[in-house]
């Protein structure tokens, strides 16, 4: 046997069927992990570059812009931020290029999640997996743009407040660890509103409870806001819960839509009226077996008649 062989039998063999051993999924496993952990290693390498050639400007423009009595610099081309330790410069440049190659990688290692998720999922529900990685890839990516645009007035009003008399220098891991915490605290609390619609889908969470909890829900979206926002300052929270209070009404026009269209399909199989308790009626009509396939020579040699 030829090593080329001997490597190719040491493969595991993928199952048409999606009937795999627990070895092959682990090994599916490992190898969509190395993959994904790849791609990460090669953008955040890609982000390390970058951070010299306009992340690190990007970055600190919140800051920058400011005005010059709310930050330490001339108002000229000279604004920076402070680093007090030795190594305080190399473990914020690898933050945000961990943090940045992990958002330029995302494609990669979500369709690596959803490769190794998909073969054991329903035609119904790839379809709607699909549309969840998309609109909660776009949700996050709004509430983050969201928190960087309303970045700027927030540490406005913060900085203000110190009054006359004080001249402000934010560290650098200060500064960067309130921008990204707000980037990430925006991105994550916009997911929450899909969360109630999945719920819908799989017939956990009714458009009736939406409805008669809609307050509560506006209520709680705000305490939520108020907890959540690294500033907890009434301009950032009402910027947080205010679209989260308009994609929480979407959710319930969605969950809407979907229950009246349960209902009807519902109704034309005739389960409209059983009760919970009710079994539904089962087709009885045996199905037909087909014939079983052949067995075939472990050896490659033919079968003999017997005689």
């Amino acid at each position: 046997m030829s090593e080329a062989t001997g490597k190719r039998r040491r493969r595991t063999p993928r199952d048409p069927s999606a009937t795999m051993s627990l070895v092959a999924h682990l090994t599916e496993l490992r190898n969509r992990i190395g993959k994904a952990l790849l791609a990460l290693l090669v953008a955040t390498a890609v982000a390390f570059w970058w951070y010299e050639h306009g992340l690190g400007e990007f970055i600190r423009a919140p800051y920058c812009n400011l005005d010059p009595e709310l930050r330490y610099g001339d108002g000229g081309t000279e604004c920076g931020l402070l680093i007090t330790d030795v190594f305080g410069g190399v473990f914020i440049r690898l933050k945000v290029s961990f943090l940045a190659g992990a958002v330029l990688s995302s494609p990669f290692w979500l369709y690596q999640l959803w490769a190794f998720i998909t073969p054991g999922l329903k035609r119904n529900e790839k379809r709607y997996g699909v549309g969840f990685v998309a609109v909660s890839s776009l949700l996050f990516a709004g509430g983050a743009v969201l928190a960087y645009v309303s970045l700027a007035k927030g540490l406005e009003l913060l900085l203000s407040l110190a009054g006359d008399g004080t001249i402000i220098a934010l560290t650098a891991p200060d500064y960067i660890g309130f921008m990204l915490s707000l980037l990430i605290a925006f991105g994550v609390s916009f997911e929450v509103p899909l969360l109630a619609v999945a719920l819908n889908l799989v017939g956990v969470l009714s458009y009736d409870v939406l409805r008669k909890s809609r307050r509560w829900i506006f209520f709680l979206t705000i305490v939520f806001a108020a907890f959540v926002t690294p500033t907890q300052d009434p301009f950032t929270m009402l910027l947080m819960a205010g679209p989260m209070i308009v994609l929480f009404e979407i959710a319930i026009q969605i969950a809407r839509f979907v229950d009246r269209r349960r209902a009807r399909r519902e109704a034309a199989a005739g389960l409209a009226d059983l009760s919970d308790d009710e079994a539904s009626p089962l087709d009885a009509t045996p199905s037909r077996i087909e014939e079983p396939a052949p067995l075939e020579d472990p050896l490659g040699s033919s079968p003999s008649p017997r005689g």
